[in-house]
């Protein structure tokens, strides 16, 4: 190992060391211990995210319009510190963590250790909602000695996460330090690094990261993870004896340890986390933030003054100012609602809408290869969110979201199609790349179903809405009569609906009630367009196949013959899903996330409300009220529950949550209590737990019980806000995120999660944001938005 002088590093620093305290550590030139520990993501129950707020200039996203430069920098916030934070396209991680170290002479404290984390945003209203999604995360030191307060944002005009430190203590003898474990290039291994005049670098291939500070570095080190990182040495003796300057030859793991030396009470500290396509870029993106300083960076990210920014977003939504009045937050989720789902866009293809910022139970997930994790484009999630931006107002993105599902619908130009064309993939990165190609009929429907709704709210115009049939939305219809050969990557799949390969879960072939609600709805629409631009015969067809699944509906999976060992049940209800035709017959579901299959008959799910949603049955329906006894029973054995009630500390009542299904295995263990998969492989004792969304969905159908039964009374609007709205809101955590999951209370709780609390398994999730942001329109208007009116006619229900 090369040692070199203290002049001669001071001298090759240049300003970084700039420092008034005297430096004690060796200076190493380059680190031991390649590639360092194995990679993993970070913890996926996020408090915050966050991106500049751009607007679209022509359909795209582009510095011509009033926001100027586009900004392609987004973060995540998970136990009071910055998480996986991306730049370019959204999926695109940068980094793992980012956190702060507080040395005094006596202990060294990390971020990540007990410290007592609240968190809240910089910008509100007077009435406590918030402006912008910029944040304050305040980390208290449970002994007292400090609390660091971090003001953490993007900078709109440059590539760069700004962060402002401020450290508050009565003691004098405090250093900050901060440590950040690059993942450039949305991989944690590859990574060179090292110290530089400027600041500290990380790179690999053409992506490059930077870090700079508003007070100069005191002294800084780059390592392998767990190796030569400095962490172990500065917890056990304060100091950090070996600096070294570069990681050398080989890559990996890298980490980074930097102080600012001493800092006093109160004294701000402001840091440019940049990015760039060279060393020089990166370094000049980071200068030009910390240039234009603290308050002109946020008051550009908030919209303050001539700056255009997320409270002008939030001005646009005219919706906003009447559904306040629904919520029983007095609208502080909705705000947050409306910014999540924005954020979750990538810039650089317009209107791709992805599912969450973040990979489910990261924090056990490898990532010794780039992973999208949930930062990718599902056709059913981004159908929800498209919605919600119609119903908050925002038709430009709609517009821009069902312009942008051509390039994930399946056509002969499509990479190794084999087969034939016309479905959507199911899952995709946001430039179109195959990830997942299960056919799942739910998706190819729900883009025509959006197309229908923005034609009849006047964002497709004729001319535009011919285009669109011919060239997206009619080889969809057609998929959905005729099905075809699904030819593509490990697919080799004959498809015959309505009968899919996937269920809206992605886990099962067979006849399924929620995509067969969105197949029938989407055909009755592709009927009605075909005949808007004088395609009779194919309108002919596309409602006669509808009015044919429609008529089965029933006879394939209602089951007069059921099993479920319900004290409720008369053994008539509605399936999850049956691979066979007959849902009276004892055929065995697979096998699913550990869990062994079973009788179809024992397997429930609200998916049979989807029928309700969209027009397709009665809420008042003979077989969708003989369902309801079964879905709400909460006297059945934990694995076939579905149903579970929720208390929450000082709020009185209860409010209703569901689980996916019965034998749902997508979830934290039972019996170890570890994450879903955190060996590698599933287990039998995996356990999916209560889903948010379905509240939602529940509350949706109540409305529509009680439209359909005459006048709606202020009571009744009231008994679903006060249940179904205030439910939804109560599971949102103190950064106002809507998980995927909350913990029910079954199996060991490693975690020590509260009940009713998110868990690691997805935060933000946008289809839970989207469909609480769709249950207030919808009681607003006292009419269930995503009901498809035409629907209801042509079956003539």
């Amino acid at each position: 190992m090369k040692k070199i002088s203290i002049i001669s590093a001071l001298a090759l620093a240049g300003n970084l060391v700039g420092c008034s305290q005297p430096v004690t550590q060796s200076i190493e030139s380059v680190a031991p211990g390649a590639p360092g520990d194995k990679p993993f993501w970070a913890y996926s129950g996020k408090t915050g995210i966050g991106t500049s707020y751009e607007a679209y200039y022509e359909g795209r996203y582009s510095e011509n319009e009033v926001t100027g430069p586009v900004s392609k920098v987004w973060f995540s916030i998970a136990q009071g510190i910055i998480t996986e934070s991306m730049f370019g396209l959204i999926h695109e991680a940068q980094i793992r963590d980012m956190q702060f170290v507080i040395v005094g002479d006596d202990f060294t404290v990390t971020e990540k250790d007990a410290l007592d984390v609240s968190v809240d945003y910089l910008y509100k209203d007077p009435q406590g909602r918030p402006l912008s999604l910029a944040y304050k995360v305040v980390s208290k030191d449970p002994k007292g000695r400090f609390s660091l307060e971090k003001h953490i944002f993007t900078d709109p005009d440059s590539q760069t996460l700004f962060v402002r430190s401020i450290l508050h203590t009565q003691r004098t003898d405090l250093q900050l330090y901060v440590n950040v474990n690059p993942y450039v290039n949305n991989s944690g291994i590859g990574d060179t690094a090292f110290v530089a005049k400027e600041g500290l670098v990380a790179h690999e291939a053409d992506k490059y990261l930077t870090l700079q500070a508003s007070k100069p570095f005191a002294s800084a080190s780059v390592g392998f993870t767990g190796q030569s990182d400095n962490l172990a040495e500065l917890k056990m003796s304060q100091k950090i004896k070996k600096a070294y300057q570069n990681t050398g030859q080989e890559t990996g793991n890298i980490n980074w340890l930097a102080s600012v030396g001493n800092v006093k009470d109160g004294e701000a500290v402001d840091f440019a986390l940049s990015f760039g396509l060279s060393e020089k870029l990166s370094f000049a993106e980071g200068e030009k933030s910390l240039k234009a300083g603290y308050q002109k960076v946020l008051s550009n990210f908030n919209g303050v003054g001539e700056a255009y920014g997320w409270e002008d977003y939030l001005a646009s939504l005219k919706p906003l100012n009447t559904l306040y009045a629904t919520t029983t937050d007095n609208g502080k989720l909705l705000n947050t609602s409306a910014m999540v789902l924005k954020a979750q866009e990538d810039k650089t293809y317009a209107g791709a809408l992805i599912a969450s910022l973040s990979n489910p139970w990261g924090d056990t997930v490898s990532a010794e290869e780039g992973k999208t994790g949930y930062k990718a484009v599902w056709v059913r999630d981004f159908y929800q969110v498209a919605m919600a931006f119609m119903a908050m107002g925002d038709t430009k993105t709609a517009l821009t979201a069902f312009e942008y599902l051509q390039k994930v619908q399946v056509s002969e130009s499509t990479p190794g199609n084999q087969g034939d064309s016309g479905w959507f993939l199911q899952k995709t990165h946001v430039d179109g790349e195959l990830e997942w190609v299960g056919v799942q009929l739910d998706q190819t429907a729900m883009p025509i179903m959006l197309a229908w709704k923005l034609w009849q709210a006047g964002e497709l115009s004729t001319e535009k809405l011919e285009y669109w049939y011919f060239n997206m939305l009619k080889p969809a219809a057609d998929f959905l009569v005729h099905g075809g050969k699904a030819k593509i990557l490990w697919n080799d799949t004959d498809i015959k609906p309505p009968m899919t390969q996937q269920e809206r879960w992605e886990e099962q072939p067979g006849y399924s009630p929620s995509t067969t609600a969105a197949v029938i709805a989407g055909l009755i629409t592709a009927s009605d367009i075909a005949k808007q631009v004088k395609d009779d015969e194919n309108s002919t067809l596309y409602l006669a196949t509808a009015m044919r699944y429609d008529d089965a509906v029933e006879q394939t999976m209602f089951t007069t013959n059921g099993t479920l060992p319900s004290k409720q049940s008369d053994g008539q209800y509605f399936i999850r899903i049956g691979q066979d035709a007959n849902p009276n017959s004892d055929s065995t579901l697979n096998p699913n996330n550990g869990r062994i299959g079973m009788d179809k008959k024992q397997i429930i799910d609200g998916g049979f409300l989807e029928l309700v949603r969209y027009g397709v049955r009665q809420a008042t329906a003979p077989s969708i009220v003989a369902s309801l006894p079964e879905y709400d029973d909460e006297s059945l054995e934990d694995n076939l529950r579905v149903h579970y009630s929720f208390s929450f500390d000082g709020v009185e009542g209860t409010f209703p949550g569901y689980r996916r299904y019965g034998n749902d295995g997508y979830g934290e263990d039972l019996v170890s209590g570890a994450n879903y998969a955190s060996t590698g492989h599933n287990s039998e004792n995996q356990r999916g737990r209560v889903w948010p969304f379905f509240t939602g969905e529940r509350g949706h159908y109540e409305l529509a019980a009680v439209t359909q039964k005459g006048e709606v009374t202020a009571l009744q609007v009231d008994q679903i806000r006060n249940t179904y709205v205030k439910g939804m809101e109560l599971f949102a955590n103190e950064g106002m995120m809507l998980p995927e999951q909350v913990w029910d209370n079954v199996g060991k709780n490693t975690q020590d999660y509260q009940f009713g609390e998110g868990t690691n398994s997805a935060t933000p999730l946008a289809w839970t944001h989207a469909e609480y942001v769709k249950l207030i329109r919808s009681v607003s208007d006292k009419q269930v938005w995503d009901y498809y009116p035409i629907v209801e006619e042509k079956l003539n229900k």
